[in-house]
């Protein structure tokens, strides 16, 4: 079983920087495909980047502003938002796939 505690949001002016990050426990995720969500107000969940051995990619909505990295020898995820837009208001939650496990989420707010 993986617990994934996500920390570092908060709130930013718009066309502000934030880097939140994952750090995961119980089992090393260094062979998962790890992926970025987020969920903002009344809206689905949507997948905002992922890192996998195949590299990195990225919503078209968050190219060029997000960097998705992991630092394996602390078991974590991070991902470096810059440039946020109030659409950038959301849930952030960070996901490990196959097997899926979630993180509790944490909030970023862009005004």
């Amino acid at each position: 079983h993986v617990q994934l505690v996500e920390s570092g949001g908060g709130s930013v002016e718009v066309g502000g920087s934030l880097r939140l990050s994952c750090t995961a426990s119980g089992r090393t995720v260094i062979n998962y495909c790890l992926l970025w969500f987020r969920q903002a107000p009344g809206e689905g969940r949507e997948g905002v980047a992922r890192i996998s051995g195949m590299g990195t990619r990225y919503a078209d909505s968050v190219k060029g502003r997000f960097t998705i990295s992991q630092d394996n020898a602390k078991n974590t995820l991070y991902l470096q938002m810059n440039n946020l837009k109030p659409a950038g208001t959301a849930v952030y939650y960070c996901v490990t796939s196959a097997p899926s496990y979630w993180g509790q989420g944490t909030q970023v707010t862009v005004s």
